[in-house]
């Protein structure tokens, strides 16, 4: 009896000693609920209904995949991954590189802000302009936990979050839940015209954000250090599997909703072409609540998710250049490009789509990397990727990165 007792206590002590070491995952998958993925989702539930179910499923998969494979090179190496590429590239290349990084970054970054500021104007009635310097400000304050306090705290804030960008955008289905058969039938992979296939390039390559598979290697690593002991890294590794997945989960079922959501109260409403007129539909369609908490739920994605591309971008700096600058002095310059778009009157969702275009150049230049990175037992040791998980690895690659360059076609030859 005493025995069981004693056995059923160590195994709970684990399962707390695991969980406590959840987290990292949750801040990466803040870059998968982003305002850029809320416009796209809006949009292809409007447009399409649930043809596109599919595209979220498989990339939230692929998703899952890349997350982990980032996270692992962080807890075998002690490095994260502009680390690793800061050592292996020369000067001049690594500058180069830094240069194409940095402008993802900066792109993302830029997305996050117009989205909060796109939140608050509907929330308040706040210019947009106005709203685009409290983000930046409130990211501040999110940025101070991890700089002043502990990773943690961090996590913490940006977990509380994620959960209220899960509330804002499942809740509207318990009011309006989408019709079932319809939702499994989008499950069966099909287009329907060039338009769905340029939307489903843009939701399945750019959902795969650079700045993520950058930043995840990092957190993983800052948040358990790195051990010299093969079994204590192996155990790190085996813990974040459940991590990724249940973040990855999570941020998958939210996408998901937005586009269920829209697919069931928004097909075929005019002016649904915008987060703005997506929002005004919600609310005539399901009422003022949900209106409110749907612009609560942008709210949250645009302040989360601009303090982790701000993290990002830091990581970058600091492996690529091998320079540090303060996250709340990085803060401040990469605000100015979000304010100037603000400021000159563009259409807020155009900017939003035109910064996901631009993503799509820089996902090669951190994916190819990855994977030959997590494939190499030279660099990896005993925690090299098995031969399926590299096959998994290379046919995401070639998908994503062949559907990014159908998108980045598509844009600029101006097919819609």
């Amino acid at each position: 009896m005493a025995v069981s007792t004693l056995a059923a206590e160590s195994a709970s002590t684990k399962g707390w000693s695991r969980l406590l070491l959840l987290g990292p995952a949750f801040v990466a998958a803040i870059a998968y609920v982003d305002p850029g993925n809320v416009a796209a989702n809006l949009t292809a539930g409007a447009n399409f209904g649930y043809l596109l179910v599919w595209v979220l499923v498989v990339a939230n998969a692929m998703a899952v995949l890349i997350q982990y494979q980032s996270a692992k090179l962080g807890l075998a190496t002690g490095m994260s991954l502009p680390e690793i590429l800061g050592k292996r590239l020369g000067t001049g290349q690594r500058r180069a590189y830094w240069v194409q990084a940095e402008i993802v970054a900066g792109a993302t970054d830029m997305a996050e802000v117009i989205g909060g500021a796109v939140a608050l104007n509907l929330l308040f009635g706040l210019p947009l302009l106005t709203g685009g310097v409290i983000i930046g400000v409130a990211s501040m304050l999110l940025l101070a936990l991890q700089s002043r306090r502990s990773q943690k705290s961090f996590e913490f804030a940006i977990l509380t979050l994620l959960g209220v960008i899960a509330v804002g955008f499942v809740s509207g289905l318990f009011v309006a839940p989408p019709d079932a058969g319809g939702a499994l039938a989008g499950l069966v992979p099909r287009f329907e015209g060039t338009d769905t296939v340029l939307l489903a390039a843009s939701m399945l390559g750019a959902t795969v954000m650079p700045h993520a598979i950058y930043l995840h290697s990092a957190l993983a690593r800052d948040r358990h250090g790195f051990s010299k002991d093969p079994a204590v890294r192996t155990r790190l590794i085996r813990t974040t599997r459940v991590d990724v997945a249940g973040a990855l989960l999570l941020a998958g079922v939210v996408n998901i909703a937005m586009l269920l959501l829209a697919a069931t109260s928004l097909r075929g409403v005019e002016g649904t072409d915008t987060i703005a007129g997506a929002h005004a539909a919600v609310t005539s369609a399901l009422g003022p609540v949900i209106g409110v908490v749907f612009a609560v739920g942008l709210l949250a994605s645009g302040l989360a998710s601009t303090s982790v591309g701000c993290y990002a971008g830091a990581t970058i700096m600091g492996g690529l250049l091998k320079m540090r600058i303060p996250l709340l002095v990085r803060r401040t310059v990469t605000l100015i490009p979000a304010l100037l778009v603000l400021g000159a009157g563009i259409e807020p969702t155009v900017a939003l789509v035109l910064s996901q275009v631009l993503l799509s150049f820089g996902i090669p230049f951190a994916l190819i990397p990855l994977i030959r990175l997590t494939g190499s037992r030279k660099v990896m040791g005993v925690h090299v990727d098995s031969k399926p998980l590299r096959i998994a690895g290379w046919t995401s690659a070639t998908l994503i990165v062949g559907l990014n360059c159908v998108l980045i076609f598509l844009t600029v030859t101006g097919h819609s």
